[in-house]
């Protein structure tokens, strides 16, 4: 399925509300002036309240991506696009469900 192609500098969260970072690790694609997110990449998450009953906290720390383009790739590793394949996990590798992409480029599709 074609989508948008996330970025270094795309607008996203857990699905708990604390924001997700992915930190880019090649500047040799980029858009928006913005590097190109792979499916390598980290994803960090800080600030996620998400506690399990009764009162475990459970934070999302990071994020697992699961699938990216199958068609576009940076350096051999497929670009993640959005709609996204990718769950946010604890500490303790617990998921608690996949990011929130609320703001990313637009001008650039990849299959």
């Amino acid at each position: 399925m074609p989508g948008p192609v996330l970025h270094a500098g795309a607008v996203a969260t857990c699905p708990h509300g604390g924001p997700l970072n992915i930190v880019a690790s090649s500047a040799r694609v980029m858009v928006s002036n913005m590097p190109v997110a792979v499916l390598t990449d980290q994803g960090l998450v800080a600030g996620c309240a998400f506690t399990v009953p009764p009162t475990k906290p459970q934070p999302c720390v990071t994020t697992r991506w699961i699938a990216g383009a199958t068609r576009v790739t940076s350096n051999g590793v497929p670009l993640l696009i959005n709609p996204h394949v990718a769950i946010c996990q604890s500490a303790e590798q617990i998921p608690g469900g996949p990011p929130i992409i609320t703001g990313s480029q637009t001008r650039v599709f990849a299959t």
